[in-house]
């Protein structure tokens, strides 16, 4: 029987299947893409004969596909954290999921496998800017600071290789990354026999930060800030990782960053603030294209013309209670 793992490309996905894989090696075909490339089931052609692991996407946005491949016969194992729609009820669907703001999918396969590469875990919930609860869980597990500045930096920049407007805006294709990623216990092994690779991430998120640091904002209020960046292959790797950071410097605040695209439109990354960690969900899915969970999601093709609307329905979505 044919194996199949499906799984988002930022650093959440990544460590997922690295868990799952360390705890169960299997030879299988791996589909990813860039973070905001979800519908990935439709690259799924068959599920006749086939297991198949789904991490990090959105079973709303799914499950089409999901139905398709559970009447084909296929197998499924589902874990995720975004929005579901309307739960498939079916024999040979698993599903673990957890609609929590303070949870990803490697924290939900940390507890499936009792803690056993938890150091992937809490690197992932870094990268998804859970800093909170990742702190949190590093010093229960026993980590030193020392090495929850490791993780958390690790997990920032594997988040930061997801972002692009397609594969080649990346520095590393995440099904390439996985395969240097896998063969590890611990983020602390990897970088010590992947040092090159770290490097090169860490380099390439250094200059794109600080570009993005240079820009101004469009929109600016007590409540939301709004920020553009422009149509460059730097905009576009940095415009989720800037968007946590603006996260974590303004807690009481939500942030948007627009990424202009080649068509005009904006690539929409929205944060709700720290301090009250939802409704980034509900703003987007006022528009097309939108999805995320409660307290991060995105607009992948906002027309220029539904910038005016964007802002306005922000501001309703964020203002003070």
């Amino acid at each position: 029987m044919d194996h199949i793992d499906v799984f988002n490309g930022d650093a959440d996905g990544l460590c997922a299947l690295v868990q799952l894989r360390r705890a169960e090696p299997k030879d299988s075909n791996l589909i990813t893409g860039i973070k905001r490339d979800i519908n990935l089931l439709k690259r799924v052609k068959s599920g006749i004969n086939t297991n198949i692991t789904v991490l990090d996407i959105s079973l709303e946005k799914n499950k089409l596909d999901v139905a398709r491949l559970l009447n084909d016969g296929a197998s499924i194992d589902y874990v995720d954290h975004h929005k579901t729609g309307e739960i498939i009820q079916h024999p040979n669907l698993k599903l673990s999921i957890d609609l929590d703001a303070n949870t990803c999918t490697s924290l939900i396969v940390d507890q499936r496998l009792n803690g056993k590469y938890r150091a992937w875990a809490i690197t992932a919930a870094y990268g998804d800017n859970l800093f909170e609860k990742a702190t949190d869980l590093g010093k229960k597990s026993g980590y030193k600071e020392s090495e929850l500045d490791v993780m958390k930096e690790l997990g920032t920049l594997l988040n930061y290789n997801g972002y692009g407007g397609d594969i080649r805006d990346l520095f590393f294709d995440p099904a390439v990354l996985f395969e240097k990623l896998r063969h590890f216990d611990t983020p602390f092994q990897f970088l010590e026999q992947e040092l090159a690779t770290y490097q090169v991430l860490k380099e390439g998120y250094k200059q794109d930060i600080s570009l993005a640091k240079q820009t101004a904002y469009i929109h600016k209020t007590a409540s939301i800030a709004v920020i553009e960046l422009p149509n460059e292959v730097w905009a576009r790797r940095v415009s989720g990782v800037f968007s946590n950071q603006l996260a974590n410097d303004y807690t009481n605040r939500a942030h948007a960053v627009m990424t202009k695209k080649e068509n005009g439109a904006y690539l929409v990354s929205v944060r709700a603030p720290l301090e009250r960690k939802y409704g980034a969900d509900e703003l987007v899915s006022q528009f097309p294209t939108g999805g995320g969970r409660k307290a991060a999601a995105g607009i992948n093709d906002l027309p220029e013309d539904m910038l005016a609307s964007f802002i306005d329905a922000m501001e309703q979505q964020f203002k003070p209670k």
